[in-house]
């Protein structure tokens, strides 16, 4: 399915809650949206030139995609739910991240999370352990989450009226960037073990985002992050992004994020 970068071709996903026994196993060319029509599936172009063939597919691809996110924001709207894309490189602290947030924001902001990854469910059991209502959706060769995806984990994980959806995207600075999934707000996690020209080398993904986390903060007297340069290069791409450091291991930042997350979750239901 993926034109952009071809890696869905063929996957099997597989989508299930760790909260219920078994799990579900849908090939991706085939599963349903909870109420969305797939006449208009994407075929082969004419035969023409391999570069117009691609650009013409992708275009279809996205377009298709992004008409499954407006049912997806749509759906999440009438039931007063705020959607979050979590969106990073492998290892930047995603799951750290949540796994604190929940513990640290129990009782006051009820979150469920989309937790995706290619393979296992390593980090649902986590984000389940940290007291979260998760599905894991697991994207075979895919190497990221789209809208029919996320209306599947929806389906499965329906999140309670009134509540915070995260939705954690696969590790990836590149495809995630590229698709709707129906959120509300982007936001992007940057650890300063990367180093500083991430938002230089993956600029789409940085100027899409409308908070920027930069992520494990207590190893920066270890590392070369130049934290100065980091922040110009991300408001040059996303003037309007707010830029928040932090550590989930220590805590140093932490409320700044919760207050970031609390600004725009919905009003708790009577």
């Amino acid at each position: 399915m993926c034109a952009t970068c071809g890696c869905s071709e063929g996957a099997v996903i597989q989508v299930f809650s760790l909260d219920q026994p078994g799990h579900q196993h849908h090939d991706h060319a085939d599963h349903d949206h909870v109420s969305h029509d797939h006449a208009d599936q994407p075929s082969a172009p004419p035969t023409r030139r391999d570069g117009d063939r691609t650009v013409e597919l992708q275009q279809k691809v996205l377009a298709k995609n992004d008409r499954l996110a407006q049912l997806n924001r749509d759906w999440l709207r009438a039931r007063d739910v705020l959607a979050v894309n979590l969106m990073s490189s492998p290892g930047a602290g995603k799951t750290t991240l949540l796994e604190r947030t929940a513990r640290e924001l129990a009782g006051q902001v009820e979150i469920s999370v989309i937790e995706g990854d290619q393979a296992a469910a390593l980090d649902a059991t986590r984000i389940r352990a940290a007291g979260c209502r998760v599905v894991q959706i697991n994207t075979g060769t895919g190497c990221h989450l789209d809208a029919e995806m996320v209306a599947e984990g929806l389906r499965v994980l329906d999140p309670p009226r009134g509540s915070v959806l995260v939705i954690e995207n696969v590790g990836n600075l590149v495809c995630p960037a590229l698709f709707d999934l129906g959120e509300q707000a982007r936001v992007v996690l940057a650890s300063v073990t990367e180093g500083a020209d991430k938002p230089v080398k993956y600029p789409h993904m940085f100027r899409q985002a409308d908070l920027v986390l930069v992520t494990k903060t207590d190893l920066l007297p270890y590392v070369d992050f130049d934290t100065e340069r980091h922040a110009a290069d991300v408001r040059s791409l996303s003037p309007g992004a707010v830029l928040l450091p932090l550590s989930a291991t220590t805590g140093a930042g932490m409320p700044a994020w919760y207050d970031w997350l609390r600004r725009r979750a919905p009003a708790p239901v009577a």
